[in-house]
């Protein structure tokens, strides 16, 4: 019987940064009458443009986008928030009788979108006050060595310090007698094999080549006057979208930290080639995923041919 999840009847399209999925969605939408829900958390924020590599103005004309330029750079959103929005869009777009297609690399929103969020009980105030108290008296450490006692799994990927998640943790022990890394792991079960899940997949020295060259043009593109136009703003921007690759270290740029243009590019293209390795991590723990070999030259155009023969 057909799934009525309206996330399992999308078409997702994904892979590391400066892979192409932007150009080869596009060309994707055009040949399926699609629109592109935009799967990626940086590109929900207005004005920061250039160090996302968000869609031009024309190629959203072409192909209607969403999830796009929702925030302002003061505002942050959680995984469930997109979830959200996600959904309101797809009922949107179902309306209307056109596919949905994802296109992004954000692993955390596409596996929340594949596989639901785990919620579990609700918070408990007190138990979550006592669980503080706790931690201000005796330490972060201590809490987490109380957790590792009784949730190992959850206790070995926590940081230390990371005190909300492992009061979180605690609190849902406490309040279930079963660890949460259990709850999540039962909770965490793959799309259908029918959803069509596909990773551009490109030789790894493509794929870093194409990333310094991508950086190097978010510079020559104005990537640091647009951080100044967001400082520049009435609210400071959050921290959270201001931590993205890119961001941050023309933030170090612009204070000093960093000595020069030139380091901050090679710094922003170390750690992006880093952020890419870690997508594909993901992105190889899933299942559902269906890895597409691409290397230039691949004209989006062709690419979208060949992706059509992989959907059901």
């Amino acid at each position: 019987m057909p799934t009525t999840n309206p996330f399992h009847q999308a078409i997702y399209l994904t892979g590391p940064t400066a892979s192409g999925k932007t150009s080869v969605g596009i060309a994707l939408a055009e040949r399926l009458n699609a629109e592109i829900l935009a799967l990626d958390s940086m590109t929900l924020y207005r004005g920061m443009d250039i160090g996302t590599a968000k869609p031009t103005e024309a190629e959203r004309r072409g192909v209607p986008h969403h999830l796009i330029d929702v925030l302002d750079p003061w505002q942050s959103a959680s995984v469930a928030d997109y979830r959200s929005w996600a959904a309101e869009a797809l009922a949107d777009i179902a309306s209307r009788n056109r596919t949905a297609l994802f296109v992004g690399g954000t692993p955390m929103y596409l596996k929340a979108l594949l596989r639901g969020l785990f919620d579990g009980p609700a918070a408990d105030p007190e138990l979550r006050q006592t669980l503080e108290d706790e931690a201000d008296r005796l330490g972060n450490a201590a809490l987490h060595a109380r957790l590792a006692a009784v949730d190992p799994a959850s206790a070995s990927r926590l940081h230390p310090n990371d005190r909300r998640r492992i009061i979180r943790a605690l609190e849902v022990f406490t309040l279930t007698g079963r660890p949460l890394s259990t709850l999540q792991h039962e909770h965490d079960q793959p799309a259908p094999a029918s959803v069509p899940v596909v990773c551009l997949d490109r030789p790894r020295a493509e794929l870093y080549d194409r990333i310094n060259r991508r950086v190097a043009s978010m510079f020559a593109d104005g990537l640091i006057d647009e951080v100044r136009r967001l400082l520049a703003q009435p609210h400071p921007p959050h921290t959270v979208p201001m931590q993205g690759v890119g961001y941050r270290e023309v933030l170090d740029l612009l204070s000093g930290r960093l000595p020069s243009e030139a380091a901050a590019i090679d710094l922003i293209q170390t750690r992006t080639r880093q952020f890419a390795k870690r997508q594909l991590t993901w992105f190889r723990s899933l299942s559902e995923v269906q890895f597409l070999p691409l290397s230039d030259p691949a004209p989006p155009d062709q690419t979208a041919e060949r992706l059509l023969s992989l959907l059901p």
